[in-house]
């Protein structure tokens, strides 16, 4: 038999978590042909000898629904293995949309997600108005890895309310529409439903985002279409889940599981492994037992929002820093790099009483100069601000400043989440059967946050450094677990017949590198992106599609359709 591709001589992590081996790979026609030692040559040839080669990695959770139409790779997942991404979560999408009503999606999407407005209206080819010609639409695109789209409820809301989704409950007539509309997209290939209940998911003109103003009762509605056809699976964020009040979580939850267990669909949500998160553990196998089935998504590093001269700093809302913030970069590093001028601004940032911020807000955050880190390494550990300012004998916001001169304004930090993660909590979140580490929200959150990262930083941190998984525990927790969990059922193991999406790379560098700040965003706009290292190559339905940290401009990427019997 004639093959395209033999990977020669590398050690095979199947992704079911049984051991390693040493093997060869073929694959021809988009598929894995064998595994073992193969006498036949290939048309191309991969040597993978000091490699490791796995299935391709699935992201569950990514927000990726306007970037397919301008970028074709997939950046930044695409660097970090992700040969499969799960878009339309959190109840966000493109689609249904009425033509004379676009400015209302984009209303959910650009404050919510924090996705630039300019983009949306420049990149996107609205050449679809209901859900299943959006799919249509992106199955045309050339594509360099695999996607799947669930059925957001805000923009579904809004196709069938217009600006009443932003304001009202549903009519009998709206809901009809609405579940007609969810019908037609789930029999055209949608993956599941989404919605959001979290409170700090706006809209760019300060009103909660249409889903929302949804009862619970249109939301089982909803959900029922999918027990109704026998497909599908039901992501939904709600912040009632982790509510401080004992009374609010436990009829979130209640709910939630009933939910699951009388309608038999699948339920997904993203878990913070905080201190106090140990009950939506608990809630998984309570509602194994009641019948249902619940999934956590996990992360595997605190969710960090990150800082720099050319994004947002801690000092910004100072009055004195106000004024010199709206001047270019190029002003604003003259300014801090002249010893006189940049006096008052130092003294400001020292001095000020930042006190009156607390309760503001991610935007008005007191500096914690010993969490905020200096992101100088793609992996820990790196230092804090404090720890780089005893170094220099001056004080933490000084040293900050000097660092944002010294680098041009590139050096990035790391400022932690609100919510901050529990290590032990979150290893046994990452260890519990019924969570999938995925939950990276890529394509989302463009100017503040990168977490396309999460599968490179398993690998490199908690398999490498810490040891906490074995390597082929860690992959498959990316591979077969979120394909299992998703129903991608020829995806997420390396076996002859399943497709051939594939990792080669180097288990003893494999990481990832420091995020940058490009701008290349349609319209000019800028965003972070994150490369890796340690890969040789990646393939998506048997071609290369990065090889050396470089696209390789292959496009074989699908999109992934769920069948409805």
């Amino acid at each position: 038999m004639s093959y395209d591709i033999v990977i020669r001589g590398g050690t095979v992590v199947d992704g079911s978590g049984f051991g390693s081996f040493r093997a060869d790979v073929a694959v021809a026609d988009g598929r894995i042909c064998a595994v073992g030692p193969i006498r036949e040559r290939g048309v191309t040839e991969i040597d993978a000898e000091g490699h490791v080669v796995t299935p391709g990695f699935i992201d569950g959770h990514t927000h990726l629904d306007a970037q397919v139409f301008w970028d074709a790779t997939g950046s930044s997942s695409c660097w970090h293995g992700v040969t499969s991404a799960v878009m339309g979560n959190c109840g966000f999408t493109l689609a249904p949309v009425r033509s004379d009503q676009r400015a209302l999606v984009v209303r959910n999407l650009e404050r919510a997600e924090d996705i630039d407005p300019a983009a949306l209206a420049e990149g996107i080819d609205w050449s679809f108005e209901t859900f299943p010609e959006y799919l249509d639409a992106v199955d045309r695109l050339p594509k360099g890895i695999n996607f799947a789209a669930n059925v957001g409820h805000s923009a579904l809301r809004t196709w069938a309310m217009g600006e009443r989704a932003f304001e009202e409950r549903a009519t009998d007539d709206d809901l009809a529409l609405m579940r007609r509309q969810l019908e037609d997209s789930l029999r055209a290939g949608a993956i599941g439903f989404s919605t959001s209940r979290i409170a700090h998911h706006q809209t760019s003109d300060d009103r909660p985002v249409a889903s929302r103003l949804a009862s619970w009762d249109e939301v089982v509605a909803l959900v029922g279409v999918m027990a109704e056809l026998g497909t599908g699976i039901f992501e939904g964020a709600d912040g009632a889940m982790m509510a401080p009040d004992p009374a609010v979580r436990a009829r979130s939850l209640g709910r939630l599981r009933d939910l699951a267990a009388t309608s038999r669909v699948p339920v997904t949500f993203g878990l913070v492994a905080t201190r106090d998160a140990d009950h939506l553990l608990d809630f998984l196998d309570e509602t194994a037992a009641a019948g249902g089935r619940a999934i956590a998504q996990t992360h595997c590093r605190g969710i960090s929002v990150l800082l720099s001269l050319k994004t947002r700093l801690p000092f910004d809302l100072l009055d004195t820093w106000t004024v010199l913030r709206a001047r270019t970069v190029d002003e604003q590093l003259r300014t801090l790099s002249d010893p006189e001028s940049r006096r008052p601004y130092v003294d400001a940032a020292i001095g000020a009483d930042y006190s009156g911020w607390t309760g503001l807000g991610a935007q008005a955050r007191p500096p914690d100069f010993e969490g905020i880190v200096v992101y100088r390494r793609g992996l820990p550990p790196n230092p804090s601000v404090a720890e780089v300012a005893r170094e220099r004998r001056m004080h933490p916001a000084e040293a900050m400043i000097d660092l944002c001169v010294e680098s041009g304004g590139d050096q990035l930090f790391m400022q932690p989440s609100l919510f901050p993660q529990d290590e032990s909590v979150l290893l046994r979140a990452m260890r519990h059967p019924r969570t999938v580490m995925t939950f990276s929200d890529s394509g989302a959150h463009l100017s503040q946050i990168a977490d396309s990262s999460i599968h490179t930083h398993l690998l490199g941190y908690w398999v490498r450094d810490r040891q906490e998984f074995t390597l082929e525990e860690a992959v498959r927790m990316i591979t077969l677990a979120p394909a299992l969990a998703w129903g991608f059922a020829d995806r997420g193991l390396l076996r002859p017949g399943m497709a051939a999406d594939l990792n080669i790379f180097d288990p003893d560098v494999v990481g990832p590198a420091v995020p940058e700040l490009v701008d290349d965003l349609p319209a000019g706009g800028r965003r972070l992106v994150q490369r890796s290292v340690g890969f040789l190559a990646t393939m998506v339905n048997g071609r290369v599609t990065i090889r050396d940290g470089v696209a390789t401009g292959a496009t074989s990427g699908r999109l992934l359709r769920r069948t409805v019997m």
